[in-house]
């Protein structure tokens, strides 16, 4: 196919026009979403601290509930109880958990058999502990996460009041050696980043279940999760989507974090990070355009900058245009990465930024094979 001068200058100048597009769609959305976290957060009701109920779901978790749970009943906290939802579990959790009622009066047990009729979800066994909780304020986290303190349940039950009825806090996953624990660090600080700075900005679309808190009330108001019943996932983003009417506020006080354990091999986070996918489909389009637009246009400012690299013309500005962009982009989303406490993944960004995005397609289209995806 041939192309005359003319048409060929006109396409270096239309990528020329697409690269500036997408550097500003990139700045801002890092002002509307990752900008939320630069503003310092505010202490909501410090001498607010109602009763609460943490509410965990746990199947064949023995050596995670012998491990984490003493630091959950253990909080600094005037009047609190832990719910915990032993679902079908084969192993020895419900002589353990009984082991620790023994010594812990505020140890609620919901104790579900094994039963071939019910599925193994993580919806139904959640549904039963907030209904069993004693109080009117939940607070989730799963059995294999330990707050990174005793004043988690004090820091994340201040932030409730009258107009802030969800408490959407972070969940880091814990540091150790090797390339795919620093991807998953990077994953769950990148998600972190854009739905806690969301949130900050008043555009909340999700929390994470493993750190977050609600009225019971808003639970029973919209029927628990029956909109979304059908749906693997959705206990924390879909759930969150149906009660939250600019009735939530972030928590990213160091005190207020909850760290997980990371998933050892490759095969296992695809599995995990597929199962998370499959709530995607369900979001509103104007959510999945706030989601969308992101990668898009990263992938639209790359293609155009190395197309433009074989133009003298626009070789020097789209060098001068790229480089600005990402360094803006580096600043920002840097600053951001420090507040959730990932320094070292700072000086990779860039190059994070590009893998990550590179294998979240193909992460995407692999959820279809519903096999893969259980509740463990």
């Amino acid at each position: 196919m041939y192309f005359s001068p003319d048409q060929i200058r006109y396409i270096f100048d239309l990528t020329f026009a697409f690269l500036c597009i997408a550097g500003s769609v990139q700045l801002i959305y890092l002002i509307f979403i990752h900008g939320g976290l630069l503003r310092k957060q505010k202490e909501v009701n410090s001498g607010f601290f109602p009763p609460v109920s943490i509410v965990v779901c746990a199947r064949n978790e023995s050596d995670n509930i012998y491990k984490h749970l003493p630091m959950l009943l253990n909080q600094d906290y005037p009047n609190f109880e832990v719910v915990i939802v032993n679902h079908q579990s084969t192993d020895d959790s419900k002589y353990i958990l009984y082991a620790f009622q023994q010594e812990y009066s505020n140890l609620h047990i919901i104790e579900i058999s094994r039963n071939q009729h019910l599925k193994i979800g993580k919806k139904m066994p959640l549904s039963m502990g907030i209904k069993g909780a004693k109080y009117d304020h939940v607070l989730l986290t799963d059995a294999d996460c330990e707050p990174q303190s005793n004043q988690w349940l004090r820091s994340m039950a201040s932030q409730f009041s009258d107009k802030n009825e969800i408490v959407l806090g972070y969940s880091p996953y814990k540091k150790e050696n090797g390339w795919l624990n620093a991807l998953i660090r990077f994953d769950t600080t990148w998600i972190g980043m854009n739905y806690l700075g969301a949130a900050r900005n008043g555009l909340g679309y999700m929390g994470v279940g493993r750190n977050m808190g609600y009225k019971k009330d808003l639970f029973h108001k919209v029927g628990g999760f029956k909109k979304h019943h059908s749906v693997l996932s959705g206990d924390d983003d879909l759930f969150f989507q149906t009660i939250a009417k600019r009735n939530y506020c972030i928590n990213i006080q160091d005190e207020a974090f909850v760290s997980s354990i990371p998933k050892e091999t490759f095969e296992e986070w695809i599995q995990q990070k597929r199962r998370h996918l499959t709530t995607a489909t369900h979001y509103k389009v104007i959510k999945k355009w706030m989601l969308g637009i992101y990668p898009l246009t990263l992938f639209i400012l790359l293609v155009s900058f190395v197309i433009l690299l074989f133009d003298e013309k626009w070789r020097i500005i789209a060098l001068a245009v790229f480089t600005s962009t990402i360094l803006i982009k580096w600043l920002i989303q840097g600053y951001c990465f420090r507040k959730l406490k990932e320094p070292k993944l700072i000086w990779y960004l860039p190059l994070y930024e590009i893998l990550y995005f590179s294998l979240m397609p193909f992460i995407y289209y692999g959820i279809h094979n519903k096999r893969e995806l259980k509740w463990r």
